[in-house]
């Protein structure tokens, strides 16, 4: 993740929730805010509702995967959290990424068409 930094703090993820838009479908949440900068902030959340520590580190693992791989086609400048829902325990990485794709899709973040 070149121009991307983590999130890290609850501070953060607080003021993104509180003031950030956001979209979902049935295995994300996604919360998107301008920063002003001109990177991107990438921060992810899974509770521990969805499974222990192992299958929690799994699903984390899978969405900066998909979001690394496909980095170079979203806008700069924003704070993105990505929630993971119950739904999300038992998908493969090619489930993920498609859901990962919908909500940048449906925030209109992405800078070009994806085949």
């Amino acid at each position: 993740m070149n121009n991307t930094e983590s999130l890290k703090k609850n501070k953060d993820f607080k003021e993104i929730y509180s003031a950030g838009v956001s979209y979902a479908n049935k295995n994300l949440v996604m919360y998107i805010r301008k920063n002003g900068t001109d990177e991107n902030r990438l921060g992810i959340s899974v509770s521990k509702k969805i499974g222990n520590s192992v299958v929690r580190h799994r699903i984390t693992r899978l969405i900066r995967e998909s979001y690394r791989l496909n980095e170079e086609n979203v806008l700069r400048g924003l704070d993105i959290v990505v929630v993971a829902r119950i739904g999300a325990r038992e998908k493969s990485y090619f489930e993920i990424e498609s859901s990962l794709l919908h909500l940048m899709k449906l925030h209109g973040i992405l800078v070009k068409k994806l085949s």
